[in-house]
């Protein structure tokens, strides 16, 4: 958040609000308007702070913070855009987590790329108790993102969100794919 503005003014002066006596007493008002001085900033934080509480309107430097509330990182080297997309949509993705749909979100917005996921679904079961597993399909998830350009793509942190977004103990590849 922003420290002290010089120049702001206070919207409720401190020195206005004080007994008639005082507000005669140079001294008085010379004390209040510094105390008016520093906590300007802090009443013009306090009458917007719904703006701070909302992604689209937050400033920047807010933003990070506010993400923190919701679990979203936020990725520095990010357009703006995209940081305040991801926190506006962190609380709905964060709610259909570990579902396709969840993944899906999630890899999109942190990517800006269009996403594929490919789960098999395979299972492995036999009828007898104790047995070996049969041989068959492997419960791979496939993540493939297509985007403009795959350089501006962290793959280690597609793929560390890849891993924290989907079950557990499902293991995963990603792909990441010039359009």
């Amino acid at each position: 958040m922003r420290g002290h503005i010089p120049g702001l003014p206070s919207p409720h002066p401190l020195g206005q609000q004080l007994p008639g006596v005082y507000r005669d007493d140079d001294m008085t008002q010379r004390l209040t308007a510094a105390f008016d001085e520093v906590l300007a900033g802090v009443v013009q934080v306090l009458d917007c702070f719904p703006a701070y509480l909302d992604p689209a309107l937050a400033p920047e430097d807010f933003l990070e913070w506010l993400g923190g509330w919701t679990g979203a990182t936020l990725d520095e080297t990010w357009p703006i855009e995209r940081r305040r997309a991801f926190v506006a949509s962190a609380v709905d993705l964060f709610r259909i987590r570990g579902t396709v749909a969840g993944l899906a979100g999630h890899v999109a917005v942190f990517t800006g790329g269009e996403v594929e996921i490919a789960e098999p679904g395979a299972t492995a079961w036999s009828h007898d108790p104790g047995a070996s597993f049969p041989a068959g399909g492997s419960p791979d998830l496939l993540v493939r993102v297509t985007v403009k350009d795959p350089a501006t793509v962290s793959a280690a942190g597609l793929d560390a969100l890849v891993a924290t977004a989907k079950p557990a103990h499902v293991p995963h590849r990603v792909e990441i794919v010039s359009a």
